[in-house]
Order: C-alpha cells, then structure tokens, then sequence
C-alpha cells in the first residue's frame, strides 16, 4: 500500500487493496479490476491510479481514455504524487486529454515538490526547449 493514500482501517478494504495491487502486478488485470474498482468508487487514490493505468494503456479493457483521465485526475486531486506525475504527462503528451505545457507543469512540479525526480527531470527537459 502506497503511503500516499491513506486508507480506512477497514480490514477487508486494505486486504482488497493489497491484493488488487498484487494482482496489477502480477498482470491478472480482470481480478485486479474486481477488487479495485470498487475502491477506486471509494476515493482509494491508489486503486484509481491503477485503473487509469489499465484503461490508459488497454490492460485487461479496452483502452479507454476518458475512463483514464478520470480515473488520473482523481488520484492526482487527492495528492498521490504518481497520479499527479501520470496527469502531467498526459498533458505533456497530448494522452487522454488535448496536449497543454502549462498544465502538464503544474501537475508535474506537484508531483516534483513530493520527491519524484522523474516529474523534476521533465521540468528540466521542458524549460530546455523553452516551451
């Protein structure tokens, strides 16, 4: 479990979130989709991240880019830093959602100031080419 979503202490809701992450993991995309989306229903910033991956990207559904920038956008707005890195680069690359620099900035400076250097390394490359 991901220290960035703080989760109820309900046991089953943590049993289930571990598991759906192993099964995220382990490539088992249907279990992980049974026992995330639910959570993800829930405000469970990490299982919504996990879905938007799996939409995002066509694993175990049918790429849907609606679905993943849903799913991405409420991770992010909660605060988990690889939701917000995920949104920044939909915006840096035009997935999911219409391509705008300036917000990509936004979310990936978000996700920067909580420690990920791959947000501030795409800061860098953007401030490089003087976008």
């Amino acid at each position: 479990m991901s220290e960035d979503t703080p989760i109820n202490e309900n046991s089953d809701s943590a049993m289930n979130l571990a598991s759906g992450i192993a099964a995220f993991e382990s490539r088992n995309f249907s279990q992980a989709m049974r026992l995330l989306g639910p959570l993800a229903e829930s405000d469970v910033a990490e299982a919504q991240y996990r879905l938007a991956i799996m939409h995002q990207r066509g694993l175990g559904v049918v790429r849907n880019e609606l679905m993943a920038y849903r799913w991405m956008t409420a991770a992010a707005e909660q605060g988990m830093s690889w939701a917000e890195h995920g949104l920044g680069c939909m915006y840096l690359d035009g997935d999911c959602v219409k391509q705008n620099i300036k917000t990509a900035k936004t979310w990936l400076v978000k996700a920067a100031d909580q420690g990920l250097e791959g947000s501030r390394g795409l800061l860098d490359m953007i401030a490089d080419d003087k976008t």
